[in-house]
């Protein structure tokens, strides 16, 4: 496979956590890789480092870093527009960026700005970067036929079924990235485009370590079965499975990575 015709996945919300973990292990597997964030101007030389270990000399043609609020329709534009621009082709979309409430609080107190705000990055966002992906998709593979499979896999949290009332506006964006999920599924399936969702539980990255203490002592009181933090990497495993072809007759699958949160107990 030439430099020009490499599989191009995008992760959005990757330039730290959960996304970055994603971005080098999909860069390991041979994936050019868009990596994008909302407020970050311009990846830290950590970052492009530790691509530049992955890809070698040819780091400047496999990956590009684009700053964009998929929140936003104009920056939507702009990333599909650089992502045209620097590979023209798209194989795998992870919709990952996702932001919690402006301040946690008393659900009787929630703001419009702040439910406004979450359900535009984490979920309208989402929604609408994947239909236009997701028409692309279907326009590439009609020319690349047998030599292209697109994956489309979001990245929701145990908070689409888990009550928080401090960060009920998280909660109920999750819960729609669920259906979301299921919609796009179903409608993609005759496409030959399959729609995965990732469910992680308690993650170690930036958006937990405010309440670090608090799910410390979660964890050791038993909360999930399996008694530590998950790690970005143990969300990354997942896409890789899905991407290399591993589950072939699923779509719509909801895979719960959340060291067992979900099993009821008695």
């Amino acid at each position: 496979m030439t430099e020009d015709n490499k599989k191009v996945a995008l992760i959005t919300g990757s330039s730290h956590g959960i996304g970055k973990a994603i971005v080098l292990e999909l860069a390991k597997i041979g994936f050019s890789v868009v990596v994008n964030g909302a407020s970050t101007q311009e990846l830290p030389n950590k970052y492009k480092n530790n691509l530049r270990q992955i890809f070698k000399e040819g780091l400047e043609y496999r990956y590009i870093y684009i700053q964009a609020n998929v929140g936003k329709k104009e920056d939507r534009v702009k990333l599909i527009n650089g992502i045209k621009k620097k590979f023209n082709r798209i194989d795998v979309l992870v919709n990952n960026a996702g932001v919690g409430p402006i301040k946690r609080g008393e659900m009787l107190e929630m703001t419009e700005e702040s439910y406004d705000r979450v359900m535009g990055i984490n979920l309208k966002g989402p929604f609408f970067l994947t239909q236009t992906i997701a028409k692309w998709m279907i326009e590439l593979k009609k020319t690349l036929k047998d030599d292209y499979q697109p994956y489309i896999i979001n990245i929701s949290s145990i908070n689409r079924y888990t009550a928080s009332l401090n960060r009920g506006e998280y909660c109920i964006s999750k819960a729609g990235m669920t259906m979301m999920t299921k919609l796009f599924a179903v409608r993609l399936a005759e496409e030959g485009i399959p729609v995965f969702e990732i469910s992680p539980g308690i993650i170690d990255t930036p958006l937990t370590k405010p309440r670090h203490d608090a799910y410390d002592k979660l964890i050791n009181e038993g909360v999930s079965p399996i008694r530590r933090w998950g790690t970005p990497i143990d969300i990354a495993k997942p896409v890789v499975a899905i991407v290399s072809g591993l589950m072939p007759f699923s779509t719509g699958t909801v895979l719960d990575i959340d060291g067992g949160f979900h099993l009821h107990r008695l």
